[in-house]
């Protein structure tokens, strides 16, 4: 029971560390989020955005308080999004991930980083028949 108790307090540690590293990037998104809702700031992006790329039978611009950004449902998306960021196995300029692939008709499983051959580079191709 004791180690069990050490494990939960090494993880609740861990979240900790990882809430406290998260902190200040989610904080400089939700105060981009919270400023973006500024109705004048919102008003002079959507007019200038119009201007760019609108056309003549587009409808007609409405900013109200109904489409806001700084919302808990956002600032929610936006958390959830870092801690997707903070756990991924790849990143820029570290070695790749050598994870497990199974062979579709063989039923065969095998690793990507199996498929390297010498300084030839690796290519996957991830696509889709429909």
């Amino acid at each position: 029971m004791q180690q069990s108790a050490g494990v939960q307090t090494v993880k609740a540690l861990k979240t900790a560390a990882v809430c406290l590293i998260l902190l200040p990037r989610f904080l400089v998104a939700a105060l981009m989020l919270w400023l973006l809702d500024f109705l004048c700031i919102r008003k002079k992006v959507l007019l200038r955005m119009r201007e760019q790329e609108g056309s003549p039978d587009d409808p007609p611009l409405c900013v109200s308080d109904s489409n806001r950004m700084f919302t808990w449902e956002s600032l929610k998306a936006v958390w959830h999004g870092q801690k997707l960021d903070f756990y991924k196995t790849a990143h820029v300029g570290y070695v790749a991930p050598n994870t497990e692939v199974v062979h579709v008709g063989e039923k065969r499983k095998s690793r990507i980083l199996d498929y390297a051959r010498g300084k030839r580079p690796l290519v996957l191709n991830f696509g889709s028949c429909t």
